[in-house]
């Protein structure tokens, strides 16, 4: 019999945790035919919004250790948009494991907390968590397999929101099927970011028989991301993801010095905020030159927790069914760099075969 809740371990928490926190929160009572911006369904494959229970974060920042969830995820640094309030949960954030989580700029703004770290994977078990979610900061590469090997151990579920790449590696994904656990990611895409964006229009470019000549994307902000991603040798997976992300839906080589799509910079009093600009050139019949021009703001990390509680959910659902190994079809969706690249109309189609048990892939 289905376990009808889905328990929860967030690895990192700031302002996507706080964002996915304050979702859990906001729409445990949203009635399951309603319609919530950025959620497939607010019941996904019989899991509602509120059966997401979680069972503890884990962090670094003194501010955030040994504190409550609730109170943690409203913490410094963080700094999005608060649109919830959120009760006590009795869930604890306990001390991680540092490796290289913690960059140049972000050592400027957090302090470590002492004491030694938690036996994740022993409190893993101990509270019977069923998915962990990976929200380190970018360029955490060590961190990350390091916490891959724990939630191994742990017997738990992963979904991995950043660019480090796990889902999409061979090497990884074989290592969860032979564990007989399911993996979804890699980097969160979010509900309409730059990516999206960027994506949907290469590909009317492509569908409208205009050819990409040179096109860049870039992306500034005020959040910890950002801060972080000023050290520019963490920004490499990042980089890499994003234009995967973009090339992947053009169907012939623009060559690497047409195209560009990563952070620029950080302006801190922007908070949560992102701004992103797209540039695109092209040519139409008659070798005529197109240009389009687009720019986005969004608050960046509440744009991206709907996505995390479908793809949690269908983690989830991939622990009920026995599945393992990446997880193809919500992966496709939900993450910038999955195992395989589709169009994202494909993909969503995909995940709604897999909600109903007619795709497991």
């Amino acid at each position: 019999m289905t376990n009808k809740k889905v328990r929860v371990a967030l690895i990192g928490i700031g302002n996507c945790a706080s964002s996915l926190v304050q979702g859990v929160q906001f729409y445990k009572d949203t009635p399951d035919d309603a319609t919530v911006p950025g959620l497939m369904h607010v019941n996904l494959g019989g899991y509602h919004v509120r059966d997401i229970e979680f069972t503890m974060g884990i962090d670094i920042n003194v501010t955030k250790v040994e504190e409550d969830l609730a109170d943690a995820i409203f913490a410094e640094p963080n700094n999005t948009y608060k649109f919830c309030n959120v009760p006590k949960l009795n869930v604890p954030v306990v001390r991680g494991m540092t490796h290289d989580g913690l960059g140049k700029y972000l050592s400027e703004v957090i302090e470590k907390a002492p004491g030694p770290t938690a036996d994740i994977a022993g409190l893993l078990k101990e509270t019977k968590t069923d998915v962990v979610v990976n929200f380190l900061p970018v360029g955490s590469e060590e961190a990350t397999k390091w916490y891959v090997e724990q939630i191994i151990a742990a017997g738990c579920a992963f979904v991995n929101g950043i660019p480090v790449f796990i889902a999409s590696q061979k090497y990884w994904g074989d290592r969860f099927r032979e564990a007989k656990l399911p993996v979804l990611g890699d980097d969160i895409k979010s509900q309409v970011g730059a990516t999206i964006l960027h994506r949907v229009l290469t590909t009317l470019f492509v569908d409208r028989g205009v050819r990409i000549d040179r096109t860049y994307q870039l992306n500034f902000g005020g959040n910890t991301d950002f801060l972080n991603m000023l050290e520019r040798e963490r920004l490499e997976s990042k980089k890499i993801s994003k234009t995967g992300a973009v090339t992947s839906m053009i169907p012939y080589d623009i060559g690497k010095n047409n195209i560009h799509v990563g952070p620029s910079d950080y302006v801190p009093w922007l908070t949560d905020r992102k701004f992103c600009y797209i540039k695109m050139e092209g040519t139409t019949f008659g070798e005529v030159p197109l240009n389009l021009e687009a720019k986005l703001e969004v608050w960046d990390s509440p744009n991206s927790a709907g996505v995390m509680i479908d793809a949690i959910r269908c983690a989830k659902i991939a622990l009920d069914r026995g599945l393992s190994g990446p997880i193809v079809g919500p992966s496709s969706y939900f993450f910038k760099t999955p195992p395989k690249q589709f169009r994202d109309s494909i993909c969503k189609d995909m995940v709604e075969a897999y909600i109903k048990g007619e795709n497991n892939a």
